[in-house]
């Protein structure tokens, strides 16, 4: 059996393409709304960093992330609103450099030294997969011994001139340079 447009019919031109067009691009409309919605929402990475505040707490210890000096970090994994904390970058590199380390990581994010104060650093997020570290330095953090994080390479090399360390980039940083098996000064096994 075949179906006729009722417009064609009678006659009255092609209103039906006109009509169809007009459906067409409304379905593609809303269909490129939910496609661009759902991956927003499924997308933590696409969401910046967090501010610490005085209740904030490290993932690993529980200790009070704005009670301590030196470079905080956060990591927001694929399917998790929040971000987890770091009270230091040394377990910031050890938890992502762990071989059981199997959740997938939307970002991590680091604060920029040469802008925060070290005593009390607040805000200065950035991508730490784009930045550089400095190991090795005189600086303490939370936990003794830490690595500096830096937006630019000048303030980095600034901060190793006056405390001393060597400069790494985000995929030079290797598990053994962040070893937690040791106490603050990674003089005894835990």
């Amino acid at each position: 059996m075949n179906y006729t447009c009722s417009c064609r019919r009678t006659g009255a031109g092609d209103p039906c393409g006109v009509r169809r067009q007009l459906l067409s691009l409304v379905a593609l409309t809303a269909l490129s709304a939910l496609v661009g919605c759902g991956e927003q929402s499924d997308d933590t990475g696409a969401l910046g960093p967090v501010e610490i505040n005085a209740a904030t707490s490290c993932e690993l210890d529980g200790m009070l992330l704005a009670d301590y000096p030196g470079p905080k970090a956060q990591i927001r994994y694929a399917g998790q609103e929040a971000p987890v904390f770091f009270c230091d970058t040394v377990e910031l590199f050890n938890t992502l450099l762990r071989p059981e380390q199997v959740r997938k990581v939307a970002a991590v994010y680091v604060q920029d030294m040469g802008k925060a104060d070290w005593e009390q650093p607040r805000g200065n997020w950035f991508d730490a997969r784009s930045g550089l570290f400095v190991l090795g330095s005189k600086r303490h953090g939370s936990m003794g011994p830490t690595i500096g994080s830096f937006a630019q390479e000048a303030d980095a090399r600034k901060f190793i001139e006056q405390w001393g360390g060597r400069l790494l980039r985000y995929d030079e940083v290797k598990p053994g340079m962040v070893d937690l098996s040791g106490g603050a000064l990674h003089d005894s096994k835990m």
